[in-house]
């Protein structure tokens, strides 16, 4: 059975942002769209009087909505197979049920009314914290969206959090045909540093040879299994969240790993995946792992 990407629609520009994006997407992956729309408009339209009710009716201004969202689609990628749905329910609860059979999710960075200086909407933010498929979050400037970088991002984190992550990166990266950044972020604490000044790199030399071991061994089945990649692996000494950050600029896509907790029900993001999620320059793929 060949998984569909799930993309949210909304009407906002930022939700046709990603039916866009995920056009593309399915496009590179062979793989069917399915748009949906989740909201509470049959509640609130059964509350208001008939008399008062304008036409044509909230019902028809939806599905005109998503009927113009899969056109939309269809003529960015004639091959790619869209179908539609149209949920009377909680955005976040449709489309985390989606998630469950879903090669992925993909969301745009803002919804249909919510505010303006937001750098990321509440709906996005709840997938992205509690999805257990991968959630693309589709933000970030010209270049970014464009896809013309021709290299996507990896933000190479621990083994329990990142196993999932790397095996996206290179399907991904196989997919495009592009070049796989990965990059291990890595810090020497400070008193580590202090005493005599001739044992300070010591310290140094120790935390950034097992930063370089950890890709080793992070990537290697990735690796073999993917030979036709090209991967361009380092180390950088800083925090995490502003090394990603920085580096996104120059990337189509970054990916981080996010571990999911079972029966914990509340958002599950680290500072990373939420520092990229609100200041990415490109789109930011979430890939849970459950531990």
């Amino acid at each position: 059975m060949t998984l569909p990407l799930v993309t949210g629609v909304d009407g906002s520009d930022a939700s046709l942002t990603a039916v866009d994006w995920a056009a593309d997407e399915a496009a590179r992956h062979g793989i069917p769209l399915r748009l949906v729309h989740a909201s509470r408009w049959e509640r609130y339209e059964r509350a208001v009087p008939s008399t008062t009710l304008s036409r044509p009716s909230a019902r028809v201004l939806v599905e005109n909505l998503v009927a113009s969202a899969a056109q939309r689609a269809e003529r960015r990628d004639p091959d790619v197979k869209v179908t539609t749905d149209i949920v009377p329910d909680d955005a976040v609860d449709v489309l985390l049920r989606e998630g469950d059979d879903a090669f992925a999710l993909v969301t745009g960075a803002r919804g249909h009314g919510e505010l303006k200086g937001m750098l990321l909407g509440s709906v996005g933010l709840a997938v992205a914290a509690r999805a257990h498929c991968p959630v693309i979050v589709v933000r970030g400037d010209k270049a970014g969206l464009a896809g013309s970088h021709d290299r996507i991002l990896l933000g190479a984190g621990e083994p329990v959090t990142g196993a999932e992550a790397v095996r996206f990166a290179f399907r991904e990266a196989e997919a495009r045909g592009c070049t796989l950044d990965v990059v291990r972020a890595w810090r020497c604490p400070t008193h580590e540093r202090a005493g005599d000044p001739a044992l300070a790199p010591e310290p140094v030399r120790r935390h950034e040879e097992r930063a370089s071991a950890l890709l080793d061994a992070l990537l290697r089945d990735a690796m073999a299994d993917h030979p036709g990649v090209r991967v361009r692996r380092v180390t950088v000494e800083g925090p995490a969240h502003s090394v990603l950050v920085r580096r996104s600029a120059a990337a189509d896509l970054v990916i981080v790993g996010a571990r999911r907790r079972h029966g914990h029900l509340g958002l599950q993001l680290g500072r990373v995946s939420h520092t990229l999620l609100h200041h990415a320059d490109c789109p930011v793929a979430v890939v849970p792992q459950t531990v």
